[in-house]
């Protein structure tokens, strides 16, 4: 009896145990499942969330480059304009101070008036065709973003 009760045993033990390997073998594959499964929305979010994310930063930092540039450009024109407009200035007055009587004084003022109109329009247009092009510039990295 002795035998038949170690033998209960053996087959009681031996039963437990596939039930327990049949149960571990079960939930390592649910495991491997939710794992394949969680890899798999991370690499959907990152896909469609974290990459579009990234390109827009690089874009807007490529953006603000632009626009410090052609700040910076627009800024060094206007400046070698103003030098121009001062050059011409003195240049006027110097004639003036050099002319014989008022007549003269008044056709040297009339010319350097003419003149400082013409220079003002093509220097204006010089820095609205700099703002167009910077402006253009500045959203281009912008715009190739979205296209990605």
């Amino acid at each position: 009896m002795a035998d038949e009760t170690n033998d209960a045993i053996d087959q009681g033990a031996e039963r437990a145990k596939s039930a327990t390997d049949q149960a571990a073998t079960a939930a390592k594959g649910a495991a491997d499942t939710m794992r394949n499964a969680a890899d798999q929305a991370r690499a959907g979010f990152s896909e469609r969330v974290v990459d579009p994310a990234k390109r827009a930063g690089e874009a807007m930092k490529a953006s603000g480059q632009k626009v410090a540039e052609g700040g910076a450009t627009i800024g060094t024109k206007m400046i070698d304009q103003a030098e121009q407009n001062a050059r011409e200035a003195f240049a006027a007055m110097r004639e003036a101070a050099g002319a014989k009587d008022i007549s003269d004084v008044i056709r040297i003022q009339g010319e350097y008036l003419r003149e400082q109109s013409q220079r003002s329009m093509s220097q204006a247009r010089e820095i609205g065709e700099l703002i167009m092009q910077f402006g253009r510039d500045a959203v281009a990295p912008l715009r190739g973003a979205g296209e990605k």
